[in-house]
């Protein structure tokens, strides 16, 4: 395709496609070609900078890939765990103490059963379930 520049009679610029030169002087004589702000048939090329294709030009450098969004989100996760207390089988216990004013606040992780979870939801206690696979990177092997 090539790309031209055009003015029409009251002076309005737009740009038309073209297969080839011929195509832009076939449609010009039928007047096919009208401004689009004004309709008007008469229309003329314009003076263009010429388009260079150069295929040994210098490539760009790739950008560094984005991160995922999950991979943010374990990046997080990982931190939030990094700076929690393993509580262990004891979670259940001792979010209720936080809960309740009868521990200091802090963060806390464990392990709980399906029932003990939605007992904690019920108290209108705030919890978060995580699969078993996240570990803090200091526990990793």
């Amino acid at each position: 395709m090539i790309v031209y520049n055009l003015r029409c009679a009251g002076a309005h610029l737009f740009e038309g496609w073209f297969g080839s030169p011929d195509d832009y002087l076939e449609q010009r004589e039928r007047e096919f070609i009208a401004c689009p702000m004004c309709g008007s048939t008469s229309v003329e090329r314009q003076l263009s900078a010429p388009r260079l294709n150069l295929s040994s030009g210098p490539t760009a450098a790739a950008p560094p890939p984005a991160k995922t969004s999950a991979q943010e989100g374990m990046r997080r996760l990982r931190a939030l765990l990094a700076r929690s207390e393993d509580v262990g089988e004891r979670f259940p216990e001792e979010a209720r103490r936080i809960h309740y004013d009868e521990a200091p606040a802090r963060p806390i992780r464990g392990q709980a059963s399906g029932r003990e979870f939605a007992e904690l939801v019920e108290e209108g206690i705030a919890v978060l379930p995580l699969p078993e696979a996240v570990t803090p990177d200091s526990e990793l092997n």
